[in-house]
């Protein structure tokens, strides 16, 4: 599938001209969950890259050594922490450790997760818990340490969760996941209800296709193509615009800001159209989530 000639494809700017000043959270240390790779590790490099001195939070230590190796690479002050988000104790010892060496910790980036896909009507119980307990326990648990933390310091601080755009559309296979994931949007306008009166804010960022290392496809960059050609923006997401995104929901340029989903996802939303090929039921696909044409 080639672009139209007509269609305008905007890009951000580069890597190297982030939306805020390099010492937009100076003096500041942020959480990552699930920071190791992919998404997380864009997060932690948007704050990273704003002054913040990061410790990543995760399970696997290969994983946490290589996210801490890129971003100390970039100049930024990392630390790699080994825990389970979806065990509360960990999740103290965590905090506890990333005070001690980093300084009290004033935001949090909620981004561990995971996701497969699997018909409902196949989903094991199993399944489901191994999805919606990271994303919904976890995110709860993380915010929740957080949150005791900074109102027993006075207040103030910001926290960004990661959703998704399918939550209002479903995807096939992905019951587990669009559960979950619209869970965490429901919960960030629950906890910005809650921590108002101590300055937390609490937001959202829903988002689109953004290939990184661990997603479907990402080495094959024909395919990348022609999935973005799809969308109304012409391109898939690149994944420092979600992490500058994320960045910025914490940052004093959005103070005003909480109990708010950003989505960003292309346009992909708007694919709806009056003539399209004929409907394939996901059971019937080669893959449940489909094949770019």
């Amino acid at each position: 599938m080639n672009i139209p000639v007509n269609h305008i494809v905007v890009e951000p700017p580069p890597f190297e001209s982030p939306p805020f000043t390099p010492d937009c959270f100076a003096g500041q240390t942020v959480v990552v969950t699930g920071g190791g790779s992919g998404m997380g590790l864009a997060m932690a490099t948007a704050f990273g890259q704003g002054g913040a001195k990061v410790a990543l939070l995760g399970r696997t230590a290969e994983t946490l050594e290589k996210g801490v190796a890129t971003l100390t690479d970039l100049g930024i002050v990392a630390l790699g922490i080994q825990g389970d988000v979806r065990n509360p104790e960990a999740i103290a010892s965590a905090f506890d450790m990333a005070e001690r060496e980093l300084g009290p910790v004033t935001l949090l980036a909620n981004n561990a997760g995971g996701n497969y896909p699997v018909l409902a009507e196949a989903m094991s119980p199993g399944q489901w818990r191994s999805i919606t307990r990271i994303a919904i326990d976890g995110t709860f648990f993380v915010s929740a340490e957080f949150a005791r933390r900074r109102i027993a310091a006075g207040g103030g601080g910001a926290i960004v969760n990661n959703s998704a755009q399918y939550v209002w559309s479903g995807f096939p296979g992905d019951a587990h996941s669009a559960a979950a994931k619209a869970a965490i949007v429901t919960m960030t306008v629950g906890h910005a209800a809650d921590w108002k009166p101590h300055a937390i804010r609490v937001n959202c960022v829903a988002a689109g296709f953004f290939p990184h290392e661990r997603s479907n496809a990402a080495d094959d960059a024909e395919a990348i193509a022609r999935l973005g050609a799809m969308f109304p923006l012409g391109r898939v997401g690149r994944i420092r615009e979600f992490g500058w995104v994320s960045a910025f929901l914490c940052s004093h340029y959005a103070s005003g800001v909480t109990g708010e989903t950003l989505v960003i996802d292309g346009g992909d939303r708007l694919r709806r159209q009056l003539m399209s090929p004929a409907f394939v039921p996901p059971r019937e696909r080669e893959s449940i989530w489909g094949v770019a044409p």
